[in-house]
């Protein structure tokens, strides 16, 4: 350009101050990143042939799930990129690769059916978390204290109960079995059973360091024996779903004002 013209020009805007975080508020969308990596590395352990590590893994993540969220409202940091973070590491982690821990462990032989049911159990979970997405934006009272369907963790750690009860017991469920207990599980996620939630459970004050003590107690046992405390957890959660079943839970009439 002809320098004589330069000045004829208009100012150029001065350029905006780029955002800045606080790194302290990125720690949510880590351990999601984290439960992710934790989710694919049990997939490299199943086919080494090695399912307990995987299914250690698997439980990881879960665990790592249930504490970025909270981790965000605590932190205020709660954003929409890291909402859809959340869900499509949930679908991986717990949609597709207990699926294919299953499929590694006792369904090969199956191949035919044992790949179907794979296909219907990650398929239900994408479902179940994409209505999960959507009602997440409506106000509706009873998801307070209820989740509408098994929530994908929950699913995952269910449906690897055949594995739960071979290294407990010794017996092992017969490939077909399997493959129709992945297919009833992920019925239940996209059920509309009312099924319990622990976002809203109040305990009182004085009862604190017994949850502490107890909640220590449920990750040691975990740790040092995790099939049976795996498979005690998961009758212990069947058990809530069937009185979840027999009692269903009523909406909430909203009080006069």
């Amino acid at each position: 350009m002809d320098p004589e013209f330069q000045d004829d020009l208009p100012p150029s805007p001065p350029a905006e101050p780029e955002r800045q975080l606080l790194l302290l508020r990125l720690l949510p969308n880590l351990i999601s990143i984290l439960a992710l990596c934790a989710g694919l590395t049990a997939v490299r352990f199943a086919v080494d042939g090695n399912i307990g590590t995987a299914v250690l893994l698997i439980a990881a993540a879960a665990f790592l799930d249930g504490l970025d969220g909270r981790l965000a409202r605590m932190l205020q940091s709660e954003s929409a990129i890291g909402a859809e973070l959340d869900s499509l590491c949930d679908f991986v982690n717990f949609g597709v690769v207990p699926a294919f821990v299953l499929y590694l462990w006792g369904l090969r032989g199956e191949v035919a059916f044992g790949w179907i049911a794979v296909l219907i159990y990650a398929v239900c979970c994408m479902l179940r978390l994409a209505r999960f997405n959507v009602g997440s934006r409506k106000a509706d009272p009873t998801e307070k204290t209820t989740f509408v369907g098994v929530p994908s963790p929950a699913g995952a750690m269910l449906a690897l109960l055949p594995v739960y009860l071979a290294n407990v017991t010794g017996l092992r469920m017969p490939e077909e079995l399997v493959a129709l207990w992945m297919v009833g599980v992920g019925a239940l996620m996209i059920s509309r059973l009312r099924t319990p939630s622990l976002k809203r459970v109040r305990v009182p004050a004085s009862y604190v360091p017994f949850v502490l003590v107890a909640g220590v107690a449920g990750v040691a046992a975990v740790i040092t024996y995790p099939w049976v405390t795996l498979l005690l957890f998961s009758l212990g959660y069947l058990a809530a779903l069937v009185w979840a079943l027999v009692s269903p839970v009523r909406p909430e009439t909203p009080k006069p004002l």
